[in-house]
């Protein structure tokens, strides 16, 4: 008899983790693991912003999905559609191609996306921050801010160069924001005849505060370093218009900015629109405690696209909200359930209660709250360093972080620019095009 084909769809931190509790309880020859992802890596997205500022170098931030299962079938291919019917997957390959392929148990962990609002000019302006690529390409991006308004004797595009905007106050906007003021404050020192205070940070939350996963009082000291270092917090304020880099805010201010960085929510990611499970409002996957999906045997799920009801809320309707602690966790329950499933052993419920937030807000400032114990400052900032660090994946990649960050003591922080990553063939293209010759850029067209 054939072993049963496990196919987990999403190599994020929940699919990741998933498959290695899969690969260390399951004999060899009792199932075989399938985990399918866009990317050939997983990305820890709570140090990206330490990737963007310069702390972490970003290689480290990412771990290869074929280098860490080794004792699984990694596919390198999109999700197009499920047919939980059929059992089948359809699959798009990076070539192109079009595959089917068939499974015994599947495992829904495909993760979010940037929640997007149709705002003028926010498609061409903005750039998200979920993803290495955009870690660093909004790195590089700043910095030659920098490098462009110390060239220019233009005082209004100067302004417009050095102000910049993030939209969201949650967890990922402030720290993606604070990171790279601390590092552009820190580059800026080597830019002559430019000042810290020529630069404008710029944050705008819809609601009356920011980080609501902590308590009121450490968002309004959050709040407060934020103010400390001059960085504006606008709060119950929505964007109208980015149009052309000139924003257009609900309280009547209008400013031109050079730089749009969009952390204003996510939404489950875009294969579950192409699938026949059932969906709640919000577009999550609608699943019972045990992480099984509603009216299947066989479909489980769990992290962000997952509503997964919260057992320990006093609110029946109430789901887990979308956050890395939840989804970890989430994934060693859907894990050992699968080995359950295929066992006939009895599932258990996913029950956790929420355990707080830790923040790094810059070099030596943080701010925590964990089971109602708040940490401000320095001690704050070493426990996010810790937590995060005790939670990445792999020894490898523990070692090397924490190898950059004792790289920081004695070294000088590496602030430097390198835009040409993000067009390698620009230079190429343009001596093609001087000698009159169509590009393949132009070919394509």
């Amino acid at each position: 008899m054939p072993e049963p084909r496990i196919v987990v769809v999403g190599g994020g931190h929940t699919g990741l983790t998933l498959a290695l509790r899969l690969q260390s309880q399951l004999g060899p020859d009792e199932a075989r693991i399938t985990v399918i992802d866009p990317q050939p890596h997983m990305t820890y997205q709570p140090f990206l912003p330490e990737a963007a500022a310069g702390s972490l170098e970003p290689r480290h931030v990412v771990v290869p999905l074929r280098e860490a299962l080794r004792s699984s079938e990694v596919l390198t291919a999109r999700v197009s559609e499920i047919d939980a019917q059929r059992q089948r997957l359809q699959l798009t390959l990076c070539d192109g191609q079009d595959e089917e392929i068939d499974y015994d148990v599947l495992a829904v962990v495909p993760g979010s996306i940037s929640k997007a609002l149709p705002i003028p000019g926010l498609a061409e302006q903005g750039v998200g921050f979920k993803t290495i690529g955009e870690a660093i390409y909004l790195r590089n991006h700043v910095l030659s801010r920098l490098d462009i308004a110390a060239s220019t004797d233009d005082e209004e595009l100067r302004r417009r160069l050095l102000t910049f905007v993030f939209v969201g106050g949650g967890y990922a906007g402030i720290e993606a924001l604070a990171e790279l003021e601390s590092m552009a404050r820190y580059a800026i020192r080597d830019h002559s005849g430019l000042r810290e205070a020529d630069m404008r940070w710029v944050l705008v939350e819809a609601m009356d505060r920011i980080m609501p996963e902590v308590s009121r009082p450490m968002g309004e000291y959050t709040r407060g370093i934020l103010a400390d270092r001059g960085i504006e917090v606008k709060l119950n304020t929505t964007v109208e218009s980015f149009a052309d880099g000139h924003v257009r805010l609900s309280d009547g201010e209008e400013f031109d900015t050079g730089t749009v960085c969009w952390t204003a929510g996510v939404k489950p990611n875009p294969v579950l629109e192409h699938s026949d499970l059932p969906r709640d409002e919000g577009g999550r996957v609608r699943c019972s405690p045990d992480l099984r999906v509603d009216g299947t045997r066989n479909v489980f799920t769990a992290g962000d696209c997952a509503a997964v009801p919260d057992l320990t809320s006093s609110d029946p309707d109430a789901i887990c909200g979308p956050s890395a602690q939840h989804a970890v966790r989430q994934a060693r329950v859907l894990a050992d359930n699968v080995v359950s499933h295929l066992r006939g052993a009895a599932l258990r419920d996913y029950r956790h209660r929420y355990a707080g937030s830790v923040a790094g807000l810059g070099l030596f400032q943080g701010a925590a709250e964990v089971y109602g114990i708040k940490l401000k400052g320095f001690p704050a900032w070493l426990l996010h360093r810790v937590y995060h660090l005790a939670k990445m994946p792999t020894l490898s990649r523990k070692a090397r972080i924490a190898g950059d960050w004792l790289m920081e003591l004695p070294f000088r922080r590496q602030t430097v620019a390198l835009g040409e990553l993000h067009d390698p063939r620009s230079e190429f293209v343009k001596a093609a095009e001087t000698r009159g010759q169509p590009s393949q850029r132009d070919q394509a067209s």
